[in-house]
């Protein structure tokens, strides 16, 4: 298989291997009890503390990654001159990494992050990543290298722009690239989308009991300010409609929410599913029509060509509403649609699944999980990583905005340092490692009457990590009735026969609790 070389590939090809796992340092929650993560701090570094927990267990991965156009304007440097990168280069290639273009810079940066993205897939996972035309195929050549040819998948094309720039010299750009692999070649039909389908099931109803519903922005025109009837498009009833809380107003409409009174049919509840699913309503001279267009899901695969067909919106769309979030503030460039994470999420995701962003910019990719949950009923959780500064005031936020709940994450110390223990690291840290990589389940302080070197129980076996000699004064300690025992501690000073007559198993401090995950995943 034809490989890719580059200055620098040497240095970066097993770092993933020798990166340290960090803390990871729970600030807030918002929302309430969550298992949605917002972490700021280094991708490569995030993305190496989340394998205890998390490895094999990613259904799927989206990335938008930069797209190394040279472009240093934005709020998001859409190349890797960073601050962050040009740091970590210098450590890890050296005086060499001087020398290298914007495209070895790229792909030094690239490798190690998708060697641990591999590693964080399930095996019936698939990871997609954004690109255009500056590093489609540089990417193209690392990701066979990474995640092996036969698992490529396709690339798809997805239209970014109905309108795009005249001012190109020879090609008007319209569409960037997805492309997607597997982990493994597993057997899975991807699913699609129908287009949509039209109903004439109203929204209003004459019988109905008079309901408060409230409608987001840019839904409701300005001729309900003071009630009006409305008549429907497919009969002759009018129902009377009243706006009880006004809003600001632009081209026509309110820009924010507004609550409607009126004999409505649907249920808040069924509105906000609907609108969360896709469902357009009509909006003509009046709030809405008896008619609407709906998005509905159906087993052919996907086209590799992905557009307004399947419900799928543009960039410019994409900037439009996230602007709204943010009350008419353009707070950044060129955002991914919600609508395009969506399609990508339902090729192979069920209801339960974890979706991980590792480049999560604005949010998009939260936003998609909650939209799709709200649609079904579903329990999908997201990651996200993001290492710049605005990780909490536009990504964040914007999840705060659209009804998200998270618990958000800062990268602390590295748990050990040359093969001993950060003394800076709380104990409760290394508590907590310890159980995950043991177990690959979250940890949770127990609440019990055992000793505090109790760790809890997992499948029949009760785990200890005791700062201390493990010895006859500290068996007696121990109040927990398991199938078996793990006791991590510094020293054993019980004889072999005993151990192994109450099916005890000594694990050495620090030595057995410096997992580095089987080199064999990093190594090619």
């Amino acid at each position: 298989m034809p490989t890719l070389n580059w200055l620098g590939k040497d240095k970066v090809v097993n770092y993933a291997a020798k990166i340290p796992v960090h803390a990871l340092k729970r600030l807030y929650t918002h929302g309430g009890s969550t298992d949605n993560k917002i972490i700021h701090g280094d991708n490569l570094l995030a993305l190496k503390s989340l394998l205890p927990l998390y490895e094999g267990k990613i259904k799927c991965i989206y990335i938008d990654p930069p797209y190394n156009t040279g472009n240093e304007g934005w709020i998001y440097n859409d190349n890797v001159n960073s601050p962050q990168i040009q740091k970590w280069l210098g450590q890890v290639v050296g005086r060499e990494g001087e020398d290298l273009t914007r495209h070895d810079k790229w792909l030094c940066m690239m490798y190690p992050r998708l060697k641990l993205l591999k590693q964080l897939l399930s095996d019936d996972g698939a990871i997609f990543i954004s690109i255009d035309d500056n590093e489609v195929f540089n990417l193209k050549l690392i990701c066979d290298e990474i995640f092996g040819s036969q698992n490529f998948v396709d690339i798809f094309s997805w239209k970014k722009t109905e309108t795009p720039a005249n001012l190109a010299n020879k090609t008007k750009k319209s569409i960037e690239y997805i492309i997607c692999y597997m982990k493994t070649n597993a057997p899975i039909k991807f699913r699609g989308l129908r287009k949509t389908s039209k109903s004439n099931n109203g929204l209003m109803n004459q019988t109905n009991a008079e309901k408060e519903l409230i409608f987001p922005a840019n839904y409701v025109d300005t001729s309900l300010k003071d009630g009006i009837y409305c008549k429907g498009e497919y009969g002759t009833k009018s129902y009377k409609i009243f706006l009880l809380e006004d809003t600001e107003v632009k081209d026509g409409y309110f820009i924010k929410s507004v609550k409607l009174y009126g004999k409505f049919k649907w249920s808040q509840k069924n509105l906000d599913k609907e609108i969360s699913a896709g469902t357009k309503i009509s909006i003509k001279t009046i709030a809405f029509s008896p008619s609407y267009e709906k998005l509905e899901y159906e087993p052919e695969v996907p086209n590799n060509l992905i557009d307004k067909t399947f419900g799928v919106q543009t960039n410019e769309m994409a900037s439009a509403e996230l602007k709204q979030i943010f009350d008419g503030e353009k707070i950044f460039n060129f955002p991914k649609p919600p609508s395009l994470i969506e399609y990508l999420i339902n090729f192979l995701c069920d209801k339960n699944s974890i979706i991980l962003d590792a480049f999560a910019g604005s949010g998009t990719t939260a936003h998609a999980v909650i939209n799709l949950n709200a649609a079904d009923g579903g329990n999908r959780h997201f990651i996200l990583i993001e290492m710049e500064n605005y990780a909490e005031t536009i990504t964040a936020e914007r999840v705060r905005r659209v009804g998200g709940s998270f618990d958000f994450y800062e990268l602390g110390e590295p748990l050990f340092i040359d093969g001993d223990i950060n003394p800076d690291v709380d104990t409760e840290q290394i508590r907590a490692y310890v159980w995950t990589t043991e177990t690959a389940t979250a940890y949770e302080k127990p609440e019990c009457e055992d000793c505090a070197a109790f760790l809890g129980v997992h499948k029949g076996t009760a785990y200890y990590f005791h700062e201390g000699a493990l010895d006859y004064d500290f068996l007696a300690t121990m109040r927990t009735r398991a199938d078996s025992y793990i006791i991590f501690a510094e020293s054993c000073a019980v004889g072999e026969e005993f151990l192994s007559k109450h099916k005890i198993y000594f694990k050495k401090i620090p030595r057995d609790i410096i997992k580095i995950w089987a080199e064999e995943n990093f190594y090619i």
